[in-house]
């Protein structure tokens, strides 16, 4: 009789051991964050291509570059001000740009997830149009890390756990690697399957616009390695007239409202004062009687102070210095890519082919105009003739165009700013000048030439610490060393 009772009790803990157990089960799963191979891959690209427009191509990088372009003054007494003097202890710091390198490898890193999806078998398998937007946001992610850093991790960086320690690819081959990826996404979003909708908060669904913005960064990447090809300008003009064939009229990411969500812009201004109106940019303006200028150089705080660059006085002063109109409105849209720099592409590979690039630079420049007004309405005397008038008066030559190109890109394209003053520096040509007396030291160039790597790496992967360098040599290799396609070794 006691081995009856032993053998009831016996079950009965078998069987709350396993009720235990599957409750423990449910428990344990986080139902407001599933597991991402269960997410489909359209529920991913909204947060993809916020982080790409909010973090990478308008965050931390393009504040310190637009002091280091001179497009605008790092002040505020803080970390611009530490940018504005080339204080290059900071600018070589693996933590100076550490979160902004962090970002983007999670947002490739989720891309990378939704064109596994996106293979056979997967749970977005057949959806073109997902994988080709994929593609193109992870080119322009990788573009701008490459494009910054030089060689970075890549073909082995983006699965996760399965390795936390990647190599460090050449940026020659992740020149070719985004190429295969916009020539990848042409054919995907040309099938065009239709099951992204609502998700793309970019397009709206429209592949044709996905489409040309697939080549018009074609024709950016090719232009940027004119100074290791010189046949490449055929390649660049096709790329871009495809773009505008394909209907392309810019990219913006339009979702921001100035009032419960403001763009990184006027966030960053609001929250600390570090950035405003540089003289270098204010004089080229003025030598052409700009009537861009009142919006570029605006009197905030009474002050009416244009800084110059290197200003040790203004860098260090807060509630000061005059600044462009938009960093006060948090409605601006921000540039993925824009229209101008599309056709100010064109006219500059036009000019070096010794083509006429008059009418391509004379709409690079009414984009221009149209988005300085976007970025302040209520400077209502931007009309499209005003802009005609002002284009009248300009020469159509490189060097114009690059100056004009540089004007244009003051809004929140600095980035690529960065990547044309260091492509012509590498073609022996200077068409715009940088005056900020803290370029050089005693020690010599304290220009940045690239960007360190991110401080996670280089504390977690050895290949990555080896590259930075170790000791006083610790991320001084910025100072001396191009990319691979401003001439350098990687």
């Amino acid at each position: 009789m006691k081995l009856k009772y032993i053998a009831i009790a016996l079950l009965l803990a078998v069987v709350g051991t396993a009720c235990s157990e599957d409750t423990m089960d449910h428990i344990n799963q986080d139902k407001a964050n599933p597991a991402a191979e269960i997410v489909s891959g359209k529920f991913v690209i909204p947060g993809a291509i916020m982080n790409t427009a909010f973090n990478t191509i308008s965050g931390n990088y393009a504040w310190y570059i637009s002091s280091f372009t001179e497009q605008e003054f790092g002040t505020g007494n803080n970390q611009l001000r530490n940018a504005e003097l080339r204080n290059t202890g900071e600018i070589a710091s693996s933590t100076c740009f550490n979160n902004e390198w962090n970002d983007t490898y999670l947002t490739m890193h989720s891309l990378w997830e939704v064109m596994q999806k996106c293979k056979e078998g997967g749970l977005n398998e057949g959806e073109t149009d997902l994988l080709g937007m994929a593609q193109v946001l992870m080119a322009i992610d990788l573009g701008i890390l490459t494009d910054l850093h030089g060689d970075i991790p890549y073909s082995e960086a983006l699965t996760g756990l399965n390795n936390l320690q990647p190599k460090i690819d050449t940026q020659e081959s992740i020149y070719n690697a985004i190429f295969k990826l916009l020539d990848d996404a042409i054919d995907n979003l040309g099938k065009s399957s239709g099951n992204v909708g609502t998700s793309d908060i970019l397009f709206a669904g429209d592949n044709d616009q996905w489409i040309g913005l697939a080549y018009a960064l074609k024709a950016r990447y090719k232009l940027h390695t004119y100074f290791r090809n010189r046949n490449v300008l055929p390649e660049v003009i096709e790329a871009a007239n495809a773009a505008i064939e394909a209907g392309f009229d810019g990219a913006e990411l339009d979702v921001f409202d100035g009032v419960t969500k403001d763009n990184p812009w006027a966030a960053y201004f609001w929250s600390r004062y570090y950035t405003g109106s540089s003289k270098t940019v204010a004089d080229l303006m003025e030598e052409r009687d700009d009537p861009r200028l009142e919006v570029y150089n605006v009197d905030f705080f009474g002050e009416d102070l244009c800084a110059e660059p290197g200003d040790a006085v203004a860098a260090g002063l807060t509630y000061a210095c005059n600044g462009p109109a938009w960093l006060d409105n948090g409605a601006v849209p921000i540039h993925v890519f824009s229209k101008s720099e599309l056709y100010f592409i064109l006219a500059e590979a036009k000019a070096r082919l010794g083509q006429d690039a008059s009418a391509d630079m004379a709409t690079a420049i009414e984009a221009s105009f149209e988005d300085f007004y976007v970025a302040d309405p209520g400077y209502t005397s931007f009309e499209s003739s005003l802009a005609g008038e002002y284009i009248a008066t300009l020469p159509v030559t490189l060097k114009e165009i690059m100056v004009q190109k540089y004007l244009a890109q003051v809004r929140d394209e600095q980035i690529e700013t960065y990547n044309d003053i260091r492509r012509c520096m590498a073609l022996g040509e200077e068409h715009i000048k940088l005056n900020n007396p803290h370029n050089t030291s005693s020690t010599g160039n304290a220009w940045p030439l690239r960007l360190p790597y991110g401080n996670s790496d280089v504390i977690s992967n050895p290949n990555v610490r080896d590259a930075f360098g170790t000791g006083n040599a610790a991320g001084m290799y910025i100072f001396t060393e191009n990319v691979w396609w401003a001439g350098g070794s990687r």
